[in-house]
């Protein structure tokens, strides 16, 4: 699969050198090119395949069969611009966050936004980890491996995300529709917010066996 990744920053780095490590082709861009080619010569080293490439904008909308959109939210709306229509129909992998996660507000999601600006078909997806859990070869913890949530609505783009997902050695979660990814949003802002705060927050649910979930529903 060729992937297009608009950013060159952690989640770029991460991300686009275990789908490379995997088979995949990638192509990172950036605001300044010569960085950006910088970092995909350190993205290569550990590779034996084909290198990351390096390209502008609007070359890895392009090149990408999916384009995965990895940039702050302050630079978002001009990145997409500067794709022009290389985006629309495209299966695009959102994994931003609001720059103000206290102040993070449900009512206008960035993967709204996104699908707005492009025409592309939006999956959110690998918002809620930091950039370091994306390194690990896999992402595996106590023998499980870390669940990905995607919401989406296009079968097709759901399809290729789940792909990646999998490619990772993690195991991808049905989130629902795009409307939904205002809620995944939502959670990173809370669980990031704990996490700062020292709190385990993966402590904070039940294994799903003492969740409850297989009882009926309480009566109000």
């Amino acid at each position: 699969m060729r992937i297009g990744i608009l950013g060159a920053g952690g989640m770029a780095d991460a991300l686009g050198t275990q789908w490379a490590r995997a088979g995949h082709e990638v192509m990172i861009s950036g605001r300044d090119l010569g960085r950006s080619a910088v970092q995909a010569e350190k993205m290569s080293v550990s590779l034996r395949g084909t290198p990351v490439r390096a390209g502008s904008w609007a070359e890895a909308a392009g090149f990408g069969e999916v384009v995965v959109v990895a940039v702050r939210e302050a630079g978002l709306v001009g990145v997409l611009e500067a794709c022009g229509a290389a985006l629309r129909g495209k299966p695009l992998v959102d994994v931003t966050n609001a720059a103000d996660l206290a102040a993070y507000d449900p009512g206008r999601p960035l993967a709204g936004l996104i699908r707005d600006l492009t025409g592309g078909h939006v999956v959110k997806a690998f918002n809620l980890c930091h950039v370091d859990v994306w390194r690990m070869t896999p992402p595996v913890f106590d023998g499980r491996p870390l669940a990905v949530p995607l919401c989406g609505d296009d079968p097709a783009a759901l399809a290729a995300v789940r792909t990646l997902v999998a490619d990772l050695g993690c195991t991808p979660v049905d989130g629902g529709g795009l409307d939904r990814a205002r809620l995944l949003e939502a959670t990173a802002a809370f669980v990031i917010g704990l996490w700062f705060g020292g709190a385990d927050a993966q402590a904070i649910l039940p294994p799903l066996p003492s969740s409850g979930a297989h009882l009926p529903a309480e009566p109000r």
